[in-house]
């Protein structure tokens, strides 16, 4: 009984909410432009509990910030609008409307990217980040991101693909690489970051895009007097992991089909992602010595 009443209250609440965002749908085509779901995010404010306390000075970075993870998941294309089947099917409208329960946990408020916890702290980040306190962030701000250990030469690859202004990241860009790097295990956040490390747009990433990224780790290695680590047997490494269907070439297909494209992402970019795969417990499968 318990499990059919929570169905059609499933199904009512489904219901309401498609009736709902189809009133910003302006054009009736079953789209919202991103304006459009920061107009509704807006006016949902008032009606979340758990965010009764956000200031209104506050608003507009905290609907940038709650209006990005859609965009990013759900347009990887870059067409400024998403289907409003695919924000209900994609659960997100799930973690943004438990912001109405009052009895939410800190944890789970902590885990919700909607939540005005996890808003400022990402914008805290953000500005903890902007040294000379100008809005936005140059290449040299951007690499003490988190543990500060992303290697310069994919920072100047985020620079080189991404829409900056005057040659410096804003914040809606930001969030997208914040969402992108903390969700690696997911698709849409690998198709983000392959555009990164495909350096020649060839589609897929051989050897010599590897020994590219490599390098930069290889160069952190030897100025911490590490032990040197030879490229060929990251690189074998590398695609036995991924298993490509060519051999020689890594497309993101076979990143995603691999299920371990989110630690080959960081073997690749982040000094601190190799070395904790270098040394993970010997009971996992170790770079062999040659």
């Amino acid at each position: 009984m318990t499990a059919f009443f929570n169905y059609v209250m499933r199904k009512t609440w489904h219901y309401q909410t498609r009736v709902g965002l189809s009133l910003y749908d302006i054009k009736g085509q079953g789209y919202l432009r991103e304006t459009d779901l920061e107009t509704y995010i807006l006016e949902l404010i008032p009606t979340l509990p758990k965010l009764e306390d956000l200031e209104e000075s506050f608003y507009n970075f905290y609907i940038c910030t709650a209006v990005r993870k859609p965009f990013l998941f759900l347009d990887p294309l870059r067409t400024h609008r998403v289907k409003i089947q695919d924000v209900l099917a994609c659960g997100f409208l799930d973690d943004l409307l438990e912001l109405r329960d009052e009895g939410l946990s800190v944890k789970k408020l902590e885990q919700n990217w909607f939540s005005a916890a996890s808003a400022l702290r990402i914008y805290g980040q953000y500005l903890h980040l902007d040294k000379d306190h100008n809005g936005i962030l140059s290449k040299e701000e951007l690499a003490a991101y988190g543990t500060g250990t992303l290697t310069s030469v994919f920072i100047e690859r985020v620079f080189q693909e991404s829409l900056t202004f005057e040659t410096q990241m804003d914040y809606k860009t930001y969030l997208d690489f914040v969402l992108a790097l903390e969700n690696k295990g997911e698709p849409q956040a690998l198709q983000y970051l392959f555009r990164f490390l495909d350096i020649r747009h060839q589609g897929y990433l051989d050897s010599f895009t590897l020994l590219y990224f490599f390098k930069a780790i290889s160069d952190e290695i030897t100025d911490s007097e590490q032990e040197p680590i030879k490229f060929e047997d990251v690189k074998d490494e590398i695609f036995d992991m991924a298993k490509p269907k060519d051999p020689c070439k890594i497309t993101l297909q076979d990143l995603i089909a691999c299920g371990q494209g989110e630690l080959i992402v960081s073997i690749l970019i982040d000094v601190n992602g190799f070395w904790s795969y270098e040394s993970r417990e010997d009971g996992g499968k170790q770079l062999e010595e040659k």
